[in-house]
């Protein structure tokens, strides 16, 4: 597998819209203000977070059961921050929606502004053929409030392309989050 470089991210974007909204460039600020980057890096797209958010809540003593998950685990947040709570979690997702071919994997990673803070983001691989809003998951892993900008860069990702396509692709064995908009919670 080959890492793609800026210009050939460019080049699918505009061809066969791999990232809705795109961004050709890396955008550090906004007018006078400090931004956290997003847009095309040199092998990578840095992501931004949209205003929508999911933070873990103990209010209603849910337990968190991936197989069987009870909604009233969270509680909606939008703005342009959201505070994570001490050693908590946040759901998000991506401004860019994601169309990937079928013979690239895409990999995301935490971006370091974030990550020397504390805050890690995972993500699971966008797998070939998978389409839409990327959701994000933020842990917290301080003993104090965390802040997360809407808007602005949270993590990057890197495409990887194969030298051959795979035989069957997310999209044709009928993934359960194809197409998934919004901040999208476990199903099964």
């Amino acid at each position: 597998m080959t890492i793609k470089s800026d210009k050939w991210i460019r080049r699918m974007a505009r061809e066969q819209g791999m990232i809705e909204p795109f961004v050709e460039r890396q955008v550090r600020t906004e007018g006078s203000e400090r931004l956290i980057s997003y847009g095309v890096s040199s092998y990578g797209y840095d992501v931004r977070c949209a205003d929508e958010f999911k933070v873990f809540t103990n209010i209603h003593s849910a337990t968190v059961d991936p197989k069987n998950f009870d909604e009233r685990s969270f509680v909606d947040v939008k703005g342009a921050v959201c505070i994570i709570p001490p050693n908590s979690f946040a759901l998000a997702r991506t401004v860019e929606y994601f169309r990937i071919p079928r013979n690239v994997l895409t990999i995301c990673l935490g971006k370091s502004t974030y990550a020397r803070c504390g805050i890690i983001v995972n993500v699971t691989p966008l797998e070939p053929e998978w389409e839409g809003h990327v959701t994000l998951e933020f842990s917290n892993t301080t003993t104090l409030p965390a802040k997360i900008y809407a808007n602005e860069g949270v993590a990057q990702m890197l495409f990887l392309e194969s030298d051959e396509p795979c035989e069957v692709s997310y999209k044709d064995r009928g993934g359960k989050y194809q197409g998934q908009t919004g901040v999208t919670l476990p199903k099964t």
